[in-house]
């Protein structure tokens, strides 16, 4: 049923319209199992779509990548509605969302409702096993995408600097500067490269409603504040302020925290004690990390509450995400076959994959590598996904239990 890309970019791949339901259970499988965090994601949608199903070529996700970093919102969210939008139109993308996101959000709905009744905590060790697992899958992704992006020595130098830059500044702002540091690099020095051939992504929406949907969003982000003082609804009022925080926030999930504090703990709509006992669970959860807000939705004292505020929420946060890639999706194959835009896109990759880099460091390795046994079982993860090609699900699977085993023991090591 999936055919490969052809190296004109005109092949079967372009051509082909799978449906809606075989586009979720793909996404469905991936929301189930890819842990980590966003970095871990763009990892898992590699191997899924670019190595295994031939959905995209290497440099066609890369370009997919640079776009969705420019983009505000969850950068591993836009992929995936991109991948669905190209492969089955509007059905595809809602499919794609859908499949990704709705696992860690009703398993987040149910925690924020068994805290409440209960109390509830996940296994520190499991949890701690998930980590490991995401350092290997991302390792995994940088070391197939460099072998792609960085062939030759300028754009293994851009990818390094941006590293060094990143680390050096691990704000959003450092992010989006060692992209645009990328474009212009290449567009200065990498005239050469920039007529090698790509794969065309499909286009299944029209520029007209790329355009109204870029519209909507500019038009929800100025009416809805607008609204609540009309209208002090405070359903109004919660969807605004997710809205906003969805649509204001650039370098992933965890730089969307602050806005979501400062929109309901001021308020009176949730407690500093809900909102990070929320978020350690989002931490334990697959999928991306902007499914808290279906945590904090199910959680609220104000608006619905219970299963409607997270279903509320959820909406709210991903919808500017949705607009935009609609909204640009059109539009981006005329960029990307500009010369220039091409010349852009070589120093862009390159930047990406040192930003890859940098993330593989931190967060994702010091925030799980802590000794020799975690350093062991990280290698033990990269062997099993690049040596013995086991499919992420399992390696996911047994990095969880032997985190699980792992805490039951005296720490020797």
């Amino acid at each position: 049923m999936f055919r490969p890309v052809t190296e004109n970019g005109t092949g079967a791949a372009d051509r082909a319209h799978d449906s809606a339901w075989t586009i979720f259970l793909v996404f469905l499988r991936l929301g189930l199992t890819s842990f980590g965090g966003p970095i871990a994601h763009l990892g898992y949608f590699r191997d899924e779509f670019v190595v295994r199903r031939h959905w995209l070529s290497e440099r066609s996700y890369a370009d997919l990548i640079a776009l969705c970093q420019f983009l505000p919102g969850p950068a591993s969210s836009q992929a995936g509605i991109a991948i669905g939008l190209a492969r089955g139109g509007m059905r595809g993308a809602l499919a794609a969302w859908c499949g990704f996101t709705l696992p860690s959000a009703i398993a987040l709905i149910l925690f924020a409702q068994a805290a409440s009744a209960w109390g509830m905590q996940w296994s520190p060790g499991a949890v701690h096993g998930l980590m490991l697992v995401a350092v290997a899958v991302v390792a995994q992704a940088v070391w197939g995408m460099a072998r792609t992006l960085c062939p030759d020595r300028p754009r293994i130098a851009i990818a390094i600097l941006a590293a060094v830059a990143v680390l050096l500044r691990p704000d959003a702002w450092g992010q989006v500067g060692v992209i645009v540091f990328g474009g212009i690099i290449g567009i200065l020095f990498l005239r050469r490269v920039a007529s090698a051939p790509h794969d065309a992504l499909p286009t299944r929406v029209s520029r007209r409603f790329g355009a109204v949907s870029l519209a909507l969003f500019f038009a929800l982000l100025l009416a809805l504040p607008l609204a609540t003082r009309i209208w002090p609804l405070e359903g109004l009022a919660v969807f605004s302020a997710f809205y906003r925080a969805g649509a204001l926030v650039f370098g992933g999930g965890h730089v969307v925290l602050p806005l979501l504090q400062a929109a309901v703990v001021p308020v009176g709509w949730i407690t500093d004690d809900v909102f990070l006992a929320g978020y350690g669970a989002a931490q334990a959860v697959p999928g991306p990390l902007f499914t808290f807000a279906a945590f904090l939705g199910a959680s609220l004292t104000a608006g619905p509450g219970g299963w409607r505020g997270g279903l509320l929420c959820l909406l709210a946060i991903f919808l500017p995400s949705f607009l935009l890639v609609v909204g640009v999706s059109p539009f981006w194959e005329e960029l990307r076959r500009n010369v220039r835009m091409q010349a852009a896109l070589a120093g862009i990759n390159a930047a990406v994959v040192g930003l890859l880099l940098a993330a593989l460091y931190r967060p994702v390795w010091t925030s799980a590598v802590h000794g020799p046994g975690d350093l062991a079982l990280v290698v033990l993860g990269v062997v099993a996904l690049i040596r013995w090609k086991l499919p992420p699900w399992l390696v996911v699977l047994g990095m969880a239990v032997l985190g699980l085993l792992a805490s039951t023991l005296p720490r020797a090591l």
